[in-house]
């Protein structure tokens, strides 16, 4: 599962692009979880966020502090064995202490002079969830980078682009500026959001931030 928070840290949509390809070329089942909207208007929130439930990717928001969309976050993770990564300081810890009470995990706040959150988790544990199932509590993570992956995979681990890239006109199609790309058109026509193209170019040819 990746988490993000909504606010405080700012999320980082390349960095959620980033791990949903790589649960595409691992072949995982990624759910997305948005903490922290007592932060904002949840409209807002969901309206940030549209394009990937329909990728097929599911997301579940939630608040530890108004008690929102736990019980979705704990029946997601009954009976499974699961990890919640995403960056420092979105909430990964109080979330696994709100749905199961006596974990003990050590909570901490976003540090006020770098908004980017405290490493509170230093280790890799996996945890026994008492309605069966493990789940992981993965450092908090300030950059995520793609290994062992080829420019040229890349088509495949964008849901949205891996049939068009066939009706290009040309087979060796970078999709940024030849006539008859299908990836291109498709961001004109607004079937592809420009933003996860702009994520898909970014991760192909460099300058990923």
């Amino acid at each position: 599962m990746a988490v993000f928070a909504c606010a405080d840290p700012e999320p980082h949509l390349r960095m959620l692009d980033r791990f949903l390809v790589l649960s595409e070329k691992l072949e995982l089942n990624a759910t997305i979880v948005i903490n922290k909207i007592d932060l904002l208007d949840l409209a807002s929130v969901e309206k940030r966020f549209a394009v990937y439930p329909t990728l097929g990717y599911r997301v579940i928001y939630t608040s530890v502090k108004d008690g929102l969309g736990l019980d979705e976050l704990h029946e997601s993770l009954k009976g499974k064995i699961s990890a919640l990564t995403g960056p420092s300081g979105v909430g990964k810890s109080s979330l696994l202490n709100a749905i199961q009470p006596g974990l003990g995990l050590a909570i901490r706040d976003i540090s006020a002079q770098t908004n980017k959150g405290r490493h509170t988790t230093v280790v890799r544990e996996m945890f026994p969830l008492a309605d069966g199932g493990f789940v992981a509590d993965l450092p908090g993570l300030r950059r995520l980078s793609l290994w062992d992956t080829e420019p040229e995979e890349l088509d495949g681990y964008f849901p949205e682009l891996r049939d068009l890239v066939m009706e290009c006109q040309f087979n060796d199609c970078t999709h940024r500026q030849e006539p008859g790309c299908a990836v291109i058109r498709a961001v004109k026509d607004g079937s592809v959001s420009p933003e996860r193209y702009e994520s898909y170019l970014r991760l192909r040819y460099g300058n990923e931030e």
